[in-house]
């Protein structure tokens, strides 16, 4: 299938799976409402954490326990916030074996941690009733981790105003500031988006602020429970003396002259770093042509090449951890229908000191393979020119390789800006149907302008449907976990804060009116629809959260560009806790 657009590909290198994921770039993020309910955290009184002070500091590997009174799907969002951590910092979790000091965290009543390494044994951190968000589930480990509030800065009065007659009675205390002896800022300038910032509305006693920035830009900004801001990860990173993350292996956008390192096989084809090709594409991907004398990708011209001949382009050698690893890149491919771009991994060891390849993609082939990646290794991008008459070439750019699972499904969305300038509240766009791992059909549903109460809302849900494995299948439908990611579409994936929520099916849930379970077959409690390609099937009814994004958020990050979307998707049985 030729792309006219630079596409990106996700793919799982696992001995077990692998997933192939062709999209458009875009972004995505969380937030901290739920059912018109805000929560906000606080941190336990009297603490006081000094960051230079080596005590408050926990190592950076940290033992942990979920307790059983935490709601299940919590307990994956936690798993999930462990990720990032472990993508983005050097900072790792562990399950808790004996430890002197860990991290209990458990159901209480809100979102709540003490701030530092209290070196108490078992310090307790809460995810409550609707906490469970992966921002908020980030901000309270960072409070553990020894942060205060951003607002809480010795310099906050010089980037907002706090409006104290507008606060709760009693809630003042959450608007207190911490000198240097308390609290350093390490050096990093006020963070309007920091993920430890509270909302322009905390606290308050109606609707009206509690905060007002003084650059009135940033009044939509504060209070984002997407994910780490690039602050957040500078400071921690600082605090914790970390020099590169625990999972992340490489990334690469091709605009240094070295080409991150990569090498060219013998052949006489070559790979060019370029800005443009006449066929396509007319900028690279990173800076869409934004930035002036910056802007290059990888191009590999089949319409230059003889036919039957290859082109090379080896990574550095990388050093990835054992288990899945997901490589993530875009594509642009203009080529022929038989051009072939083949991804190889070279691997090192002592039987093989100059590497042996193994073959891990074909694109533009119908063929999967599947590699497992525990050592020394290159990967080798090999464009292949075929038979056919070609009039373009394969262009690469902004490729992440990491150690984590890929996700399983994407669902693209073209024409933003004219679904949201044309899409009336309460109408829904649905994705289609896909397979989990374990057999459930499934597919999410998104207003696009809100629903009728949540207008300037990008609302969100999921719905089970049915399909080819259903008579095979536990119902209703036990524990299983949805992850819907809108894409924030950064060069790097340390970068990207994707807006994700997810959703627990619990076999238990009855229906409103108590009739019916609610997970159940779709085809018992669902509805007969009608699809695209006019085949029908039974949906489910849907679950999610009517405030996904809003659509200043949405506008915030690249999660569009080129005027497409895309949601990350996917479903998988319940994780070990």
């Amino acid at each position: 299938n030729k792309m006219t657009q630079f596409s990106r590909f996700c793919f799982l290198l696992s001995s077990l799976h692998l997933v192939a994921l062709s999209f458009f770039c875009c972004p995505v993020y969380l937030q901290v409402k739920s059912n018109h309910m805000t929560t906000f955290d606080y941190n336990c009184s009297g603490l006081i954490l000094h960051y230079n002070r080596d005590e408050y500091r926990w190592p950076t590997t940290i033992p942990y326990y979920l307790e059983d009174s935490l709601d299940i799907n919590a307990k994956g969002v936690i798993l999930k916030a462990f990720d990032q951590y472990r993508l983005k910092t050097c900072i790792d979790f562990t399950p808790w074996k004996g430890e002197e000091n860990y991290i209990s965290v458990f159901k209480g009543s809100g979102c709540y941690s003490s701030v530092g390494n209290r070196r108490v044994g078992k310090q307790q951190l809460s995810i409550g009733t609707n906490c469970d968000r992966l921002g908020t589930v980030e901000h309270e480990f960072l409070h553990a981790l020894g942060f205060w509030h951003e607002q809480s800065r010795a310099d906050r009065d010089d980037y907002v105003n706090i409006i104290w007659e507008q606060i709760e009675p009693g809630k003042e205390h959450n608007f207190n500031t911490y000198d240097d002896s308390v609290s350093n800022t390490l050096g990093v300038p006020y963070d309007y988006g920091s993920v430890m910032h509270y909302s322009k509305t905390a606290f308050t006693i109606d609707s009206e602020p509690t905060i007002v920035t003084k650059l009135p830009q940033f009044m939509d900004v504060i209070g984002q429970r997407m994910g780490f801001s690039a602050s957040d990860l500078a400071k921690l990173n600082l605090l914790y003396n970390c020099t590169k993350s625990s999972t992340f292996v490489d990334s690469c956008n091709f605009e240094e002259e070295n080409i991150c390192g990569m090498i060219q096989g013998s052949s006489t084809a070559m790979w060019e770093q370029l800005s443009s090709v006449s066929g396509g594409p007319h900028t690279d991907f990173t800076n869409m042509g934004q930035c002036k004398g910056n802007g290059y990708f990888m191009h590999f011209s089949t319409e230059s090449a003889e036919p039957g001949e290859s082109a090379f382009l080896e990574s550095h050698w990388l050093y990835p951890k054992a288990g899945a690893q997901c490589l993530q890149f875009f594509l642009y491919n203009t080529g022929a229908a038989d051009d072939v771009l083949n991804i190889w991994v070279r691997e090192y060891d002592p039987a093989s000191p100059s590497g042996k390849l193994k073959l891990f993609k074909s694109i533009s082939a119908d063929a999967d393979s599947s590699s497992g990646v525990t050592r020394k290794a290159r990967l080798v991008f090999e464009g292949l020119r075929g038979e056919s008459l070609s009039h373009g070439g394969f262009s690469l750019d902004d490729i992440n390789l990491s150690s984590t699972k890929c996700p399983q499904h994407i669902w693209h969305i073209r024409n933003m800006s004219h679904l949201l300038a044309t899409t009336p509240p309460g109408q829904k766009l649905y994705s289609p149907r896909f397979l989990s791992p374990s057999g459930y059909s499934f597919q999410v549903g998104v207003y696009l302008n809100g629903r009728s109460g949540t207008p300037g809302y990008l609302a969100t849900y999921f719905h089970l449907t049915s399909g080819p494995n259903d008579h095979n299948l536990k119902w209703p439908c036990p524990w299983q976990q949805v992850t819907m990611a809108l894409m924030d579409q950064q060069s790097d994936v340390r970068q990207q804060m994707n807006m994700l929520r997810m959703v627990t099916t619990d076999p238990n849930k009855m229906s409103s009116d108590g009739t019916e379970f609610y997970w159940d077959d779709p085809r018992k409690v669902g509805s007969e629809v009608t699809g695209s390609d006019g085949s029908s099937y039974y949906r489910g009814p849907g679950y999610g959260t009517s405030t996904f994004i809003s659509h200043s958020r949405l506008r915030s990050r690249s999660f569009t560009k080129r005027d497409d979307a895309f949601f990350l998707l996917s479903l998988e049985g319940e994780r070990s806790f």
